[in-house]
């Protein structure tokens, strides 16, 4: 018997109706879309964080902003990633899972051990990602902490600062913290350290614009020396006495009468023919307590910025436990640079952010003796200048 007629017809034609059914469906179908990094990461997440912080949102946890976040990435992707880490199910970690374990080390400031745990990882390699870190940052982060290279920037600063309490041809304000540290007393360098308070610290001195943004930092130095040998350590020093910073125009207060670009200190710094600082006695005359409140106002900036910066670095907030001198210089700077990052960025969830003025806690104010006949004279211009003296 022949063939019957129309059956091949039918089986040449029916798969192509079954496959234009596919494909519409297909295409009406919502179409699973690729896991974001965070979501991904949180899977890797166990212990403490896996109940009580997993949903929560990345601001929360990393305390910046997602595109923050990826400013950061960018910034070290070169260097970080020609190294591999895993964690302890073997999972390789990403260049935004390093970076994400290397700031929650820094910015909650937990032991290593505590990090690890809560992230699957062992405490070794959870240090090792966070010095890879700070190395990276150390290498291609500088350009947000530097000294004013254009006029037209520095004019700008100088602008605000007289905006806060009327301070003419101020480029700055400065202050210094403590970084302390837990050093065993069998450690023979721990005398070194111990500063006024009995605490073991590390220095932090810092030079500050109106917008709370690092512009010169120096760091290393023993919490045993006072703010003044600090300062006249410090290349920065050496930088403004031999003219290469506060080298700008003068600004005229009236006829004859003209300033210097200088910064603003308290009464621990020496008073220098470009740094402020200021009068010290109880009985003072008018002029003086004036031109004392406008300085303590405009230098409160840099002491908000140490407080901004411990709240957010924990790290540095307490006492380290045993930590590598020699690295901690460093784990300081990257941590300045950050904060200057977060400033640069715009990143709003730091106004979010309580602020106190009290950075050194326990602390007392240092007081130096020591002033230069120049800055008397510039101090004594400006402060017949607030009371409306000048001529």
């Amino acid at each position: 018997m022949g063939p019957i007629r129309g059956v091949k017809r039918r089986k040449n034609t029916e798969p192509k109706r079954l496959d234009q059914n596919v494909l519409a469906a297909a295409t009406l179908s919502p179409q699973p879309e690729p896991l974001d990094w965070w979501e991904e990461f949180q899977q890797i997440i166990t212990g403490p964080l896996s109940e009580s912080e997993h949903k929560m949102k990345f601001e929360s946890l990393f305390k910046i902003s997602r595109r923050t976040f990826n400013h950061i990435c960018s910034l070290v992707k070169e260097r970080m990633a020609t190294r591999n880490f895993s964690t302890k199910n073997g999972k390789r970690l990403s260049l935004q899972d390093q970076v994400a374990v290397a700031l929650r080390r820094l910015s909650s400031g937990e032991s290593l051990t505590n990090v690890g745990d809560s992230f699957g990882m062992s405490q070794t390699t959870v240090s090792q990602v966070t010095w890879r870190f700070v190395e990276a940052m150390e290498e291609r982060g500088l350009h947000h902490l530097c000294w004013p290279k254009e006029q037209g920037e520095m004019e700008e600063i100088k602008s605000k600062f007289e905006r806060i309490r009327g301070l003419p041809n101020c480029c700055g304000a400065i202050d210094i913290t403590h970084i302390t540290m837990t050093v065993p007393a069998t450690d023979d360098s721990s005398d070194v350290w111990l500063d006024d308070e009995k605490n073991c610290s590390m220095t932090l001195q810092a030079v500050v614009d109106p917008d709370m943004r690092f512009r010169n930092i120096v760091t290393g130095w023993p919490g045993s020396l006072s703010d003044d040998i600090v300062l006249q350590s410090s290349g920065f020093f050496k930088l403004c006495e031999e003219g290469t910073y506060l080298n700008g125009k003068e600004m005229v207060l009236s006829e004859g009468t003209e300033v210097r670009e200088y910064i603003v200190g308290d009464s621990g710094f020496p008073l220098l023919e470009w740094l402020m600082t200021p009068y010290q006695g109880t009985k003072l005359s008018d002029d003086k307590a004036e031109f004392n409140k406008r300085l303590s106002a405009t230098q409160m900036v840099a002491r908000r910025a140490f407080v901004r910066l411990k709240e957010r670095w924990k790290l540095i907030q307490g006492a380290l436990w045993l930590p590598d001198k020699n690295k901690l210089p460093r784990i300081i700077l990257a941590c300045c640079i950050l904060h200057n990052i977060i400033i640069d960025m715009e990143d709003q969830v730091q106004d979010d952010m309580p602020l106190s003025h009290h950075h050194d806690s326990g602390y007392h104010h240092q007081s130096c003796e020591s002033a230069d006949k120049t800055g008397s004279l510039l101090r004594e211009k400006l402060s017949l200048y607030f009371s409306g003296q000048l001529p």
